[in-house]
């Protein structure tokens, strides 16, 4: 029985995502529940599991490539029949016959785009006129604003015409070219040695990052696909064979100047284009301000102090300070709901629930995971769930649940040193808190000069929904909540 390796089904308003790692090949026996491949979107790595045990059959959809909700990517076979290892030898014969069979001409279309994308660019061709390509093979990038495309041939033949040149503005579904399938070059299967440096230039997506990741110049790999092409196993053949590169350095003639300036380009992820293109959206579609204030965090770091060890064993957990920085922020969005509001066109809609995003830096970039209900977590409760989100953020594991929603932000620039800073809303949310460093300064009390930890606080604001007077009140809340911890309980 053959399974279909489907695409999950992706987020609202995610229009289509990448194949990022699979970790199977064709004819690889897997178990029920195993992982067979990431699927990359803008917001989260989602995993593709095993249905059944069975085997790999035939793998549609390679690394890079880019993938809709639902598409099938692959196939299982179920139980592991003898019939995967057949079906490639009938396909490798299919090329003998080739010759006689007849010409088809094909049109080369721009790919379906996302929704709200009303155009693209021609980015580049890997191929020309006359030359031979294999099928999905990819013959051009076609680039958007939000991702870029890759359209790959139908089957073996050659592109007779192009129709839209690199730079060119085309729309979804427009013909670019002209595809002939079973057509094939001469010129290109007589001499494949002479096409190798051509080719070896269309580098898959996979093999572009590889590269980039390891720092490798392509012109140091040996290709060992079609006309030269570097592939990802060729790559991986140069990491584990140090050699070559010792004997290029014995022979090389020429000197390297002494201080030589080098340059590193790497394409931006999915993420990082996300959280960028976000980042400028608040900046031009919110009118925002920031408001500062400082706390003395000595009470605070005083009750650490004492009751760290009866917390540890009964919670199993360390208090940290973002639990008081959530319960205060908590608190304070009781008291000034505008801030815990968000517009929706020409409403302005009041959450009557408290749902805090807790920015969290991974290897990947920021994201903002969200703690729900904080009104009905004790301090153990968020301590927990800041760790577990935390983890799955450094992992690559949040769900989308986990990421979606959020009334307001708190970002600790602290923990990586800053002083100070003015971070930027996330939309549609109306605030954001920024904590910063805790360091110890001469402060004035009472007539005389102590030194205390002090801390700024830094609060962004939407003006279009928070006045001024609630924005300073919210702050001055939190303010006297951390600097007196016992309002926390008291509820004063």
């Amino acid at each position: 029985m053959t399974i279909e390796i489907k695409v999950p089904v992706l987020p609202e308003s995610v229009a289509d995502a990448t194949i990022a790692t699979w970790h199977v090949k064709s004819g690889d026996s897997v178990k029920r529940d195993q992982n067979l491949v990431d699927i990359e979107t803008d917001k989260v790595v989602l995993e593709v599991v095993a249905q059944e045990d069975g085997v790999i059959g035939e793998i549609l959809d390679e690394e890079g490539a880019t993938v809709l909700g639902e598409q099938v990517i692959g196939q299982l076979l179920q139980g592991g029949a003898a019939a995967p290892a057949a079906a490639p030898a009938a396909k490798a014969e299919a090329p003998a016959s080739a010759p006689a069979a007849s010409v088809e001409a094909v049109d080369v279309k721009v790919p379906v785009l996302p929704e709200s994308v009303a155009d693209a660019t021609i980015a580049t061709w890997h191929v020309q006129p006359g030359e031979s390509v294999s099928r999905d093979q990819n013959l051009v990038d076609v680039e958007t604003d939000k991702v870029v495309l890759e359209v790959v041939a139908p089957a073996d033949g050659s592109i007779t015409e192009i129709f839209a040149a690199e730079g060119t503005t085309v729309t979804a579904e427009e013909v670019i070219g002209k595809f002939a399938a079973g057509a094939v070059s001469a010129a290109v299967v007589s001499a494949p040695a002479a096409e190798a440096e051509d080719d070896s230039d269309a580098l898959s997506p996979s093999v572009r990052r590889l590269l980039a990741e390891k720092d490798i110049d392509p012109a140091s790999v040996k290709g060992t696909g079609k006309g030269g092409k570097i592939t990802k196993e060729d790559v991986e053949k140069h990491l584990k064979a140090p050699a070559p590169a010792a004997a290029k350095a014995d022979s090389a003639p020429v000197a390297v100047p002494a201080g030589e300036r080098s340059e590193k380009r790497v394409p931006m992820t999915r993420l990082r284009k996300t959280i960028a293109n976000r980042l400028l959206d608040a900046k031009n579609s919110t009118a925002m301000l920031t408001t500062f204030n400082e706390v003395n965090m000595k009470p605070i770091m005083d009750l650490r102090k004492q009751y760290q060890d009866s917390f540890v064993k009964r919670h199993d957990i360390k208090l940290g300070f973002m639990s008081f920085y959530v319960k205060a922020v908590t608190e304070a969005l009781k008291r000034f709901p505008e801030v815990n509001a968000s517009i929706d066109g020409d409403d302005i809609v009041y959450h009557n629930y408290f749902d805090v995003s807790i920015a969290v830096s991974t290897p990947r970039g920021l994201v903002t995971p969200v703690l729900k209900d904080t009104d009905t977590l004790g301090m153990a409760g968020i301590e927990k769930g800041i760790k577990e989100l935390a983890i799955k953020g450094r992992d690559g594991k949040l769900s989308m649940a986990e990421i979606m929603g959020g009334n307001f932000t708190i970002t600790n620039g602290g923990v990586f040193g800053s002083l100070l800073s003015t971070p930027i809303i996330n939309p549609p949310q109306s605030a954001i808190l920024g904590m910063h460093k805790i360091q110890d300064r001469p402060m004035a009390v009472n007539g005389k000069v102590e030194i205390l930890p002090m801390m700024y606080l830094a609060l962004s604001y939407d003006h279009r929904i928070v006045d001024g007077k609630e924005s300073v009140g919210f702050l001055v809340a939190i303010k006297e909540m951390l600097e007196d911890p016992t309002r926390l309980v008291l509820d004063v």
